[in-house]
């Protein structure tokens, strides 16, 4: 080997371990500082200028989670300046990219700029598939533009030859049931049959909880029966949905006897089956019960959510436990962000019982996890 090529080897084959660490605890650096970034239009500018790096744009979470926090913050320009940025790269002619940032749209809202950068693809090299067409469908319907959703699955697919697949048909169910037309909904198993598409799970389920929830349940009994009918085997999903329709009715007992069917068919409940018998209970007014389910929580490794205290805890307060409702925010405020207005309701009664240190305590905490003054605080 000449004396040039032992160089060359040593250059490029033989760098020292301590150089890759170095290079990858800068770009891991550079990706959390984005995440801790408060000013926004200093994480637009860092976030332009990051995305010059491909290693960068194939992270997924900090585009989510960055369009997530300027939509929150109304600042809908912004989002726009960062995606528009993505046409850029040649990453844009792959249509895996694009539709990453016509979702990203959807996400934030902003639809007629979905349709807008679904439109130009074909000037951006990137051939439009069926992908495309759902990612455009989905992010119409997460924007809750309705009639372009209707408008986009009539007109496209012929247009641009493409046929619409599962995908496709369970957006259409999906957005017509958050539209709350559920008849022209449950009409669609019709036409994805007649069509050769064969509905799954997700399709049932999504009409499911419509209808049960809905206070159709004879109608959530049909679907149900469909669903078996067409060999799809209930998940805990569906389950959960029949559980909600029975409580709505006023069944508690009933919504009890699925929850132990629910386990002789071998579906282990998660906390949706649970927060159902709950808010059954505690619209019975039986607290007992209530407290019961909560208490078996633990033991079938679920979690309390939001919902859980925001269904037992109101219910401790009329009842005027306000010793449990207080253990159960301390809780809370370790795990999900509740109502303000609850923990007052828990801090008010504290006092009232003359508790005021228990209620000093939930204050402080509240406080120490962003709740304003003006939100919580103590009673003069």
């Amino acid at each position: 080997m000449s004396s040039l090529a032992r160089l060359l080897h040593r250059k490029f084959f033989t760098s020292s371990p301590a150089t890759i660490p170095s290079t990858a605890t800068t770009f891991k650096t550079t990706v959390d500082g984005l995440f801790h970034e408060r000013d926004l239009k200093k994480l637009v500018e860092k976030f332009k200028s990051c995305s010059d790096n491909y290693r960068f744009r194939c992270k997924h979470r900090i585009y989510e989670t960055t369009v997530r926090r300027l939509a929150g913050a109304k600042k809908f320009s912004w989002v726009e300046e960062i995606l528009e940025h993505q046409k850029k790269y040649a990453d844009i002619s792959k249509e895996g990219f694009a539709v990453r940032l016509i979702s990203l749209y959807g996400q934030s809202g902003m639809s007629e700029h979905a349709c807008r950068m679904f439109d130009q693809l074909p000037e951006l090299k990137c051939t439009r598939t069926v992908k495309s067409f759902n990612a455009l469908l989905s992010a119409c319907a997460d924007s809750r533009n309705f009639d372009k959703v209707d408008q986009i699955f009539r007109e496209l697919p012929s247009r641009l030859s493409i046929t619409p697949d599962l995908f496709s048909y369970n957006i259409m169910v999906r957005a017509l049931c958050d539209r709350g037309s559920l008849d022209s909904a449950l009409s669609f198993l019709d036409e994805m049959e007649k069509n050769g598409v064969s509905p799954n799970l997700i399709t049932f389920n999504t009409l499911l909880n419509a209808f049960y929830g809905d206070n159709r349940f004879s109608d959530g009994e049909e679907i149900w029966a469909r669903m078996e009918k067409s060999n799809c085997i209930p998940d805990v999903q569906s389950f959960n949905a029949k559980m909600r329709g029975l409580v709505l009715l006023g069944k508690t007992s009933e919504a009890v006897k699925l929850f132990d069917e629910l386990k002789t068919r071998g579906v282990k409940p998660d906390i949706f089956s649970f927060n159902a018998l709950i808010k059954g209970f505690c619209n019975e007014g039986n607290l007992e019960e209530a407290k019961k389910i909560y208490s078996e929580l633990e033991k079938n490794d679920c979690t309390p959510n939001r919902p859980t205290y925001e269904t037992l805890v109101p219910c401790l307060c009329e009842k005027e436990d306000f010793g449990l409702a207080f253990k159960l925010c301390k809780e809370s405020l370790n795990r999900c962000r509740v109502d303000a207005g609850l923990l007052q309701v828990v801090v008010d009664g504290l006092v009232k019982e003359s508790k005021v240190e228990d209620a000093k305590k939930l204050v402080e905490l509240g406080r120490s996890k962003s709740y304003s003054r003006s939100s919580l605080k103590m009673p003069v």
